[in-house]
């Protein structure tokens, strides 16, 4: 897709046209103003901040609570062979 846009663009720069893309015109949603949008833009960077946040903290989380579980073949690992006195 990008391919496409940078050829149309490419083409349209050496017919010395001053068209702008018309990709690059498309709104970022429906009909709306500038402003609009960049809130519209502003609040979905916000969205994006606090589901990383979120996703570290579950990921540190489930790490923590996978550590402290017991291993249910007891402490020893799985191919090791130890000799209890």
């Amino acid at each position: 897709m990008s391919s496409a846009i940078v050829r149309s663009s490419l083409r349209a720069a050496l017919r010395g046209g001053s068209h702008a893309n018309p990709a690059s015109k498309r709104p970022f949603s429906s009909g709306s103003s500038a402003d609009e949008e960049a809130r519209e833009a502003a609040k979905l960077e916000k969205i994006t901040y606090v589901g990383i946040a979120a996703c570290s903290i579950l990921a540190f989380v489930n790490f923590i609570m996978k550590k402290n579980i017991a291993f249910a073949i007891g402490p020893d690992g799985l191919f090791e062979v130890k000799e209890h006195h």
